[in-house]
Order: C-alpha cells, then structure tokens, then sequence
C-alpha cells in the first residue's frame, strides 16, 4: 500500500473523498506518496497531492456529483449557462490554488503538473455528455469511476506522469500543500548546510533561507489517527494510545507540539492537555506552542505534579511543596539506623526502594510481598522484603507525625480519594505527554482515568534510553498496551555525527552488556561538525572560572546568549554558575529555565532537568561527581553496576542535548574510560 498522510481521514471527510483516499492508499507504496489536505485552511484547493518515486506528480480534486446531479446540466430546460458550468468550483479550487500559493515563476513552472478531477459516482460516458457544456482549463483532466480501480487507476498513472519534478520545486510543493510540517528556523539547534563546518567556533552570520520540514515519518506520526468523535465509539471501552519511541533529536517533543496544534485547529471545542515531568521542559513545550499559534486558544501545559496540585483535597493539611532531597535523606537515614542497619541493605537501596513502592499500586504488605521486581538491579530475600516494608512503614509514620509528604505521596493521596468517591477527575479529549519514559506506574494509572473514556486520546513520546529515573519498567507494567500501537523513530535531526558517535561509544565502553541496549540512530545523511571537546582542570573553582571565560569568549564571537546550554551536574555548581554568570552579563542574561524562560538568555539547567532541551552548544560541568559517586566503598557490586548505568545514561542524553559543539569539563585525573574516548582530542 502506497504511503497516505494521513493514514485515514476524518470522520467529517465526504463519502466520495473517502472512496478516493482508500483507492489512492492502494498504489503501490515502493512508488508512490500521497498526502490528503486536511480541512483547517479556508481557501479551497486540490484534495489530494500524489508524488511518485520519480518526482512526477498529479493534483485530484474529487467531485461529489451523483447521476441525478448531472442530469441538470444535461437539460437545457433545468440548466442556465449564465449561472454556472459543470465543475466550475473544482475547477476554479485547481487553478486558484496554483496562483495564490505560488510566485509567478513558480505558479508558470508547476503548471507542468496535472490536475484531476474525479468523479466517483460517474460513468466516462457522463462525463462526456457533461463536458459539451462545460469549460475545462488546460492541463485538467476528468476521470470517472472506470478508472478508479486499483488496476485501472495505476494505468492511468503510468501513462500520464511524464514531467518530473526537481527537488527544490517538491519542497516548495510540501511547503503550500502541507503548510503544517513546516518548522520554524528558530526551532532548530543543528547547524544550516552553509554553517556545516569543522571550525571550532561557528559565526552564526548566515541568514537562515532554507526551509525545514518534517520528514515522512514524522508526518505519519503527527497525522495517525486525527479523529475525536463526540460520542463514544461502538464496543469500546478504552481510550486510544499512541507511543511514538524515538534516538535523542529524533523530533520527537517537535511532533508532540505539532500534534497539538493540528488538533487545536481541526477540534477548536476540545480539551487539550500537555504533560512532561520538568518544569524546563514544560516551558520549552509552551513557548513552541505559542509560537506556531499567536492568539489562538491556548492548549494547556504542566507538569505532571502541577497537574496534581489543584487536584488536593486535604483542607487539614493544605498543599505545600514535598520535602527537599535534603530533609528526606536525613529521614531516610533515621530510618535504616533503626532498621536496616544489621542487613545488607544500605541507605541508598532503602531510598530507592521507597520511590519504587510509591510509584505503584502498592499499599500494603502483602502487596509488597508479591509485587515482582524483576530488574530492580539488587535482589531481596523474603526476609529482607518483610524488613524493607517495615521500614517503609516507619518512614511513613515519621512523615505523618512531622506534618510531612514527599512527592511520591502525592499521587498517592489522589489515587486513594479516587478509590474512595472523594475525587473526581477533570476530562481531556487529548493527553499528550512527552518524556513519557519518566512517568511511574501510578502516574499513567491517574492520566488513564482522564482520558475520556471511548473518546479520547492518550499520546506518548519517549526514549527509553533517558530513563535514568522511572528504570526498567516496561510499557505493560505501567499498565499500558501498546503493541500494535507504537512507532519508532531513526533518524536524529539534532546532532552531529561526531557528537552521536561519540555519546554511543562512551554509553557501550561503560555499560558493554546493558541489556537494554540504546536505540542505533539511522547515521545516514548525518552532517559532520566538532568532535567533542573535554578540558581538563585542577580544580572545581578553576572549573567554575574556565566555563565563564568560555562563555565570555562565545559571546564575544557573535554566539547568541540563547544558543549556550549549561549543564551542571548538581545544584550547587547551578547556583556557583548562575552567580558568576550573572556577575559577568546581567541579571536577565542568563536564567534557569526551571523557574524563568527568555528568549535571548544563556541557560543553566542541572543534569535531572535537562531532559527534552536542546541548544546548539552545550557545556557539561562537573562531570568528575559522577565519576567519584561510582567509587564509594558504601556501594554494592549490585549498586555500583545499577549506578554507572544510570550516570552513562544521563551523560548519554547531556551530550545529545547539542545540536553543533559539546564542551566537557572535568575537575581532577580524567578516567580512563574518557582518556580512551578522547586521546588526543583533549584540550588544555
């Protein structure tokens, strides 16, 4: 089957478009690719675009008139000329189209492409009588139902597709015909194919001419099932999902947006909802969105716990913000010296534990008792399981009589007000959550039930190899069901070469038997550029120092502010960094896009909030704490594997957050597994 974009049409779609789209979807898909103009644009124009493998194409109009119809303009009695000809609309969309989308050179040039008209409901032999008194322009041609057959149709195709097209028309062509796949120069990181340099400081001087556009996966992804039916759809009792898997930079928060924005367009009335886990995140998102739809009616975005927060119905103990990683490993501390300290079990495993039992449907012992935890990465005995719930309970209790939660409660206390008949939740025609990767179990357990039931859509973007913090959990033990219902993306539209190369190669050196290996990027057509850069440094203050003289330099050079990404690895070099950096540009030059966006700022964002960002150049400061963390002698073996995966991982996904240059620095001996990587690459 040919590849048709999108794969089905609305249910608003005519009969006979509908007849067209299913014989059109029948081509032969190693030759042809045919896209259907969606009904969110007022002018009128072609139905249907059809592009061969050789570059000829073919504009379809589909005609709607029955025999019945046709028979007035055959009766003079019942015909007046001087009102209208046969087909005049259709004709008039064709030819108008052409002239209001194109330049004059342009519209004069694609005048090489023929136009149809179809007509479904008609014999040629009507169409023959229809045409005395019609007035048919140059270059379009009527077809009736004896052709529309799959056999019949690809005939004709062959013998009328001569004129092939050059690839600059085509992308012109995709540019009027799908308006909606095309992106914004400011939304991209990677460098123009005029910028595609090995030289070690870009100079960001070329005007930005040539168009981007979503390739043809990821317009099939954004267009798969458009349709929200008002009423439920006959023998279901679900919802629908789609996850959209994809390699770092694969465009995958790009279709995410862009999904909500055909939706807005197509369905203004419903209810719209975007979901991710961090707050940088969620202001990237909406700000992409309010780009592409000044003034339209706004979709809302949040955080899953922004979502939560209006959610709370506890009057005696009102909503504040969970306790700090600070006060909770204090706790957690008390906790294990009361409980655990005579077991193998050690502080960090106890933490881990208690996040894992919260962010599932697990609320008691016995639930505990038998919940599988294949893959946790350290093993328990039944013993030892009896004693880290009895912890988990004193941890509890000490959070309760401290007038405390932490955030894993918070789901939590929604679910069991649910459960309850306390709460219920608000419902959403569409959820689209991105960096799904990170949702736990319990988290998609709430967005289920606010799903409309029959109706509504449920829309996933992940990568699974950025899940350093929701780990080894499978889509169906959170409890969704998609095979049959997900799509894989290759491609990386973000990076370079050498920066996907290199982030590969370190992520294999270091975790060689992963069993969840990365996703291998589709290299092809990948544009060279800088080779991962590390300097080296005696010190962390010289590091602090080295990255704001770098920065400076940049700046200096015409580098925009907004094209530097900072990627500490803790808060406290965030805040080390963000005093100097101001200090040096300016209050408002430079932010945390956690709690500010700008659109003309450097930006410094820490290791656990930096997913789904991107920028052209990206710094990766402090590095060495991941490194000394995997030698504390208070780890595990079981513990030091679990942790290097877990550091690999983030580094993976810090490094691929860079469209063009990736600069790491590194306080104190490198590690020999970089001193490898990099050989003489190193700069001093």
């Amino acid at each position: 089957m040919a590849l048709i974009l999108p794969d089905t049409p609305l249910v608003t779609t005519s009969a006979e478009v509908v007849r067209v789209h299913r014989l059109l979807k029948q081509l032969p898909d190693e030759n042809y690719t045919v896209w259907h103009r969606l009904t969110i644009y007022p002018e009128p124009g072609p139905d249907f675009w059809v592009l061969r493998s050789d570059r000829c194409a073919l504009w379809i109009k589909v005609s709607n008139l029955t025999p019945a119809g046709a028979k007035t303009f055959a009766q003079p009695s019942l015909f007046d000329s001087s009102l209208s000809r046969p087909m005049e609309a259709e004709h008039r969309a064709l030819t108008q189209f052409v002239r209001a989308s194109f330049s004059a050179t342009d519209a004069e040039s694609l005048q090489r492409i023929p136009a149809l008209v179809a007509f479904p409901n008609l014999a040629q032999s009507d169409l023959a009588r229809l045409s005395e008194v019609a007035e048919i322009p140059s270059g379009v041609i009527w077809l009736g139902k004896e052709h529309l057959t799959p056999t019949a149709l690809a005939r004709w195709l062959e013998e009328h597709l001569t004129v092939s097209l050059a690839e600059d028309e085509i992308v012109r062509l995709r540019q009027v015909f799908t308006p909606e796949v095309v992106i914004p120069a400011q939304f991209t990181v990677r460098a123009s194919s005029d910028r595609m340099t090995r030289e070690p400081i870009p100079r960001y001087t070329t005007a930005e001419s040539t168009p981007y556009l979503l390739d043809y996966d990821q317009e099939r992804v954004l267009k798969t099932e458009l349709d929200l039916p008002d009423e439920a759809r006959a023998m279901v009792s679900d919802f629908n999902l789609r996850l959209v898997n994809g390699v770092a930079g694969s465009g995958k928060s790009l279709i995410l947006v862009y999904r909500a924005q055909l939706l807005r367009r197509l369905f203004p009335k419903k209810s719209i909802l975007g979901l991710t886990h961090n707050r940088p995140l969620i202001r990237d998102l909406e700000a992409r969105y309010q780009t592409l739809n000044p003034g339209d009616r706004p979709v809302k975005w949040q955080t899953f716990y922004q979502w939560c927060r209006p959610l709370w119905l506890n009057k005696d103990k009102p909503w504040r913000e969970p306790l700090g990683q600070y006060q909770r490993k204090k706790i957690i501390a008390e906790i294990w010296h009361a409980h655990l300290v005579d077991t193998t079990i050690s502080e960090g495993m106890l933490s881990d534990e208690l996040d894992w039992c919260k962010d599932r449907l697990i609320f008691s012992r016995q639930d505990y008792l038998t919940a599988d935890r294949t893959g946790r990465g350290f093993a328990l005995s039944e013993l030892q399981r009896d004693k880290m719930y009895s912890a988990f309970e004193a941890y509890q209790a000490q959070l309760n009589r401290r007038g405390l939660v932490d955030w894993g409660d918070v789901p939590r206390q929604i679910w069991r007000w649910i459960q309850a008949g306390k709460l219920r939740l608000p419902q959403y025609d569409v959820i689209l959550v991105d960096e799904a990767q990170f949702f736990a179990p319990l988290w998609f357990e709430l967005i289920k039930r606010a799903v409309k039931l029959g109706t509504g859509h449920l829309f996933l973007v992940a990568d699974p190899t950025q899940g350093f913090l929701k780990r080894r959990q499978s889509w169906l033990a959170s409890g969704l069901e998609v095979r049959g219902r997900s799509h894989r993306l290759k491609k990386s539209y973000r990076t370079t070469r050498e920066i996907l190369d290199f982030a590969t190669l370190l992520y294999r050196t270091r975790v060689p038997n992963d069993d969840d290996d990365i996703e291998a990027p589709d290299l092809r057509e990948m544009p060279g550029g800088v080779f991962p850069q590390i300097i080296p440094l005696t010190s962390e203050q010289d590091e602090i120092t080295r990255v704001v003289n770098e920065i400076e330099q940049l700046v200096q050079q015409g580098v925009p502010k907004s094209h530097l990404l900072i990627i500490p690895v803790d808060w406290h070099v965030r805040d080390r960094l963000l005093e100097r950096l101001r200090l040096k540009f300016g209050e408002t030059a430079v932010v945390d896009p956690k709690n500010a966006a700008s659109e003309d700022a450097i930006r410094v964002c820490t290791l656990n909030s930096v997913t789904g960002l991107e920028s052209p150049i990206v710094f990766l400061v402090g590095a060495h704490q991941l490194f000394e963390q995997e030698q504390s002698i208070r780890l595990s073996d079981d513990e030091r594997l679990e942790l290097i995966r877990d550091n690999t991982r983030k580094l993976y996904m810090a490094l691929t957050r860079a469209g063009q240059r990736v600069v790491i620095t590194y306080a104190g001996p490198l590690p020999e597994a970089l001193s490898k990587l990099l050989g003489m690459t190193i700069s001093r």
